[in-house]
């Protein structure tokens, strides 16, 4: 099932590099405290331990931080040891700032280790910094932005330099700036170059992809179980079991390579068809004289269990993702979707979104249509608002009142103001974009922040495809399949465009849409034979849906992409980020 690439397809670079530079490092850390007897897991409670020296190794966060008030618990009982904490991936003074108020910033030593960068796959490396896009997005803290901006910088050493960089978002253009500062102070000495051109792309940019259900197999998985760190853990729903079993899910889960970038309703059959084949190895056994039987349990015995034993595994996931799914009428939650995805049908989406509320389905799915049914509309008509959100609250709570403030900080959730129709708006765009005023251009497209032009970048960029075709979802003929062919990402169709142009040239109109801060630098010292290796950094999270799309953008034109991400995200943990009650 797994689609094969074009055979002049660029290998990827070798990123167990990465990991071997944090292994060592922590090692060298730890080696400081000699005789560590066992490892704890940081909670709010006093360590049982006998030794004379006790070492944390912790996120820069503030709340963790104040978990670690041992020190004071040692002293009140008269006990004297050495405490180190060791912040990954570096230290910010506010955590400083707080162990002085807690009277240990004298009696507490702190280090750095500097792993930035976790392979999660050949080709999805992660910050695994979940806090970055309510921190950057919502509270304005940029403090991560030096983080990835070190992140870009310890690529560019060890991979050598990016021949050019694209970048569109207010975020990744610092980020980028950072990066550049560090590259000017540091080492310049030429390497070979491994990674051809890099992009760079906030979150903000497109939140309608993370807000639409995803129904590839690997996104889906995501949804349902949960992925962590490319792990996941399976319940007895799954294995059939008393026992839970956790799971690497990458490109070395032979039957996971295969169904992992496919649409769901393909997973099921090519499973079975797996699973017949696998029968007919192991029944090949029959008839097999000795020396054949040592063979076959000396060679391909082992593999054959392996693979039954993942095969069962992914059977019983999709079966219970079917179940899941089926219980909550997901094929009318789909169509509600794609009905707002091209504009059709509204008050129908208005009534579905409606029952969900008053039914109490799912806090986080009210919350997600409701977002989807604004970006796409460019904010709700007065009443629809005001009646949407006395229901919800009615439903789940006078507690949001919050949610809602930070919805609309953020643009998600917003009411349009008179005389703000989808045409007015558009028709304001459309003068801004020919103003040769500079002045007035930056001015005014400054008060149309967090506004949503989803309908015109659907037209520009053509993200909504026409629906009068019947699209078979086996042979997919664009990045439209990950959404069951009816909504091309915006994120990666901008991937697209700008390699078609070699450069943001003919894209200014959507770039305006998009409130600019559009950028593109080209190294001429970066000769680079890996011109179709293409590194995409997600700046506040990227989705597997996503993921999955670019990989059948580079099996299309030949592109093999990276994507480095800040973390995994999808519409749960998009919602979840901005609750009121969220510290």
């Amino acid at each position: 099932m797994a689609h094969s690439g074009r055979r002049d397809s660029p290998e990827l670079p070798d990123f167990s590099l990465l990991k071997r530079l944090a292994r060592d490092q922590l090692i060298y850390l730890l080696e400081q405290q000699h005789e560590v007897d066992k490892l704890y897991k940081v909670e709010y409670k006093p360590i049982i331990s006998t030794s004379d020296q006790v070492c944390f190794l912790i996120r820069p966060r503030i709340q963790t931080v104040k978990w670690i008030y041992v020190a004071n618990a040692d002293k009140a009982a008269g006990k004297f040891r050495r405490y180190k904490i060791i912040f990954t991936p570096q230290k910010f003074y506010a955590c400083e700032a707080v162990l002085e108020e807690q009277g240990l910033f004298g009696d507490v030593t702190t280090d750095e280790w500097a792993f930035y960068l976790l392979p999660l796959d050949d080709d999805i490396i992660s910050l695994e910094l979940p806090e970055f896009f309510r921190d950057n997005f919502l509270a304005g803290d940029q403090r991560w932005v030096r983080t990835v901006g070190s992140a870009l910088h310890l690529l560019h050493s060890i991979y050598g330099p990016f021949s050019k960089i694209y970048g569109i978002g207010r975020c990744a253009k610092m980020a980028y700036e950072s990066w550049k500062e560090q590259v000017e102070e540091g080492d310049t000495k030429a390497r070979q170059a491994e990674i051809g051109n890099a992009f760079l792309i906030d979150r903000d940019v497109d939140y309608i992809t993370p807000l639409c259900s995803q129904v590839v197999y690997e996104g889906l998985v995501d949804d349902i179980f949960r992925i962590k760190c490319g792990c996941v853990e399976f319940g007895h729903d799954v294995t059939s079991s008393d026992k839970s079993v956790k799971v690497m899910l990458n490109s070395q889960d032979k039957v996971f390579s295969e169904i992992r970038n496919e649409h769901f309703s393909n997973v099921f059959s090519f499973l079975s068809q797996k699973a017949r084949n696998l029968q007919t190895a192991y029944d090949k056994r029959r008839g097999m004289d000795i020396k054949q039987m040592k063979t076959f349990v000396s060679e391909e015995l082992k593999g054959l269990k392996q693979e039954h034993r993942l095969l069962s595994l992914h059977i019983g996931a999709c079966e219970s993702i079917m179940k899941k799914k089926t219980k909550q009428d997901f094929q009318e939650l789909l169509k509600t979707e794609h009905s707002l995805l091209e504009g059709f049908e509204i008050r129908e989406c208005i009534s579905f979104i409606e029952e969900h509320i008053n039914r109490q389905v799912s806090m986080i799915e009210s919350l997600r249509l409701l977002c989807l049914l604004s970006i796409t509309e460019n904010g709700l008509l007065p009443k629809d608002f005001r009646a949407l959100k006395a229901q919800y609250l009615q439903s789940y709570g006078v507690d949001h009142l919050l949610t809602f403030a930070n919805l609309r900080q953020l643009g998600l959730l917003v009411e349009q103001q008179p005389g703000e129709t989808l045409t007015v708006m558009e028709s304001k765009v459309g003068k801004l974009v020919n103003d040769k005023t500079a002045g007035k251009l930056t001015d005014a497209f400054s008060s149309l922040a967090k506004k949503s032009h989803f309908r015109a970048l659907s037209r520009k960029l053509n993200l909504v495809p026409k629906s009068d075709e019947e699209y078979d979802l086996r042979v997919p003929r664009d990045m439209a399949y990950i959404f069951s062919g009816a909504y091309i990402p915006l994120s990666c169709k901008l991937i697209e465009q700008v390699l078609e142009r070699d450069s943001w040239t003919g894209l200014e109109e959507v770039t305006k849409l998009l409130n600019g801060h559009e950028f593109a630098f080209t190294d001429l010292r970066a000769k680079s034979d890996a011109q179709r290796i293409i590194l995409v950094m997600f700046l506040g999270g990227c989705t597997f849906s996503e993921i999955s799309a670019l990989r059948f953008l580079g099996r299309e034109r030949g592109y093999k992409f990276i994507v480095v991400t800040t973390a995994i995200t999808n519409s749960s943990r998009l919602i979840e980020a901005l609750l009121g009650n969220k510290v």
